[in-house]
């Protein structure tokens, strides 16, 4: 490799591209347009990427389709429910309230980029607008809106991803059993986490 097969700039990466279409111009708005909430009111789940001092971090998201709010068309409130109490993501937004969303509808295969700022919520009547199985979130990301634009699907569609395995296909990762297993040099029995892994998340959803 040399210096040449790198780009350094700009106007070199826009040569490279070309420039950029009036459909995917026109497609970035400021706001929740209709369409976009029906989007969101579609999607049971969403990536939330935050930056903080110690680095970008990016999380997952589900819960049934519609579990992201929207009160107004400038605003998204996503519930943060039982996890790992890592808080990865809320350190970050205290730090750096800049988010970004990415929102995935199984199925469909355009999906839904939204940026804005967040603040972290803890109004009794907040939390109680997401109260899932008799369990509130821990807290309320109220998400000011900056842009919105939906993605095309070449991603998806090149990905497969919606397409199911194979029947009988093996699975083309390690359990999560055999993760932890390995990454703790055996100090966890990856058998036994499996085994009773199905149990311990079905007991501490919400």
């Amino acid at each position: 490799m040399t210096a040449n097969d790198y780009i350094d700039s700009l106007p070199a990466l826009e040569a490279l591209f070309g420039p950029v279409s009036e459909v995917s111009s026109r497609k970035e708005v400021d706001y929740l347009h209709p369409v976009y909430q029906a989007m969101i009111a579609a999607a049971p789940f969403v990536l939330l990427a935050t930056v903080g001092p110690g680095g970008l971090d990016v999380s997952p998201r589900g819960d049934p389709p519609g579990f992201v709010q929207v009160p107004d068309a400038h605003t998204l409130l996503l519930p943060e429910r039982r996890g790992n109490n890592r808080i990865d993501s809320l350190r970050n937004i205290l730090a750096d309230p800049r988010v970004s969303l990415y929102f995935l509808i199984p199925g469909v295969n355009e999906s839904l980029r939204v940026n804005g700022t967040a603040r972290l919520s803890t109004a009794p009547e907040r939390l109680a607008r997401f109260a899932m199985q008799g369990k509130l979130p821990k807290v309320v990301l109220e998400i000011a809106v900056t842009t919105v634009f939906f993605q095309c699907g070449r991603a998806l569609i090149r990905s497969k991803l919606w397409e199911p395995l194979a029947p009988g296909a093996p699975r083309p990762v390690p359990s999560a059993g055999a993760i932890v297993e390995a990454l703790t040099r055996g100090g966890v029995d990856g058998a036994t986490y499996d085994q009773e892994l199905p149990a311990r998340q079905t007991a501490t959803l919400y």
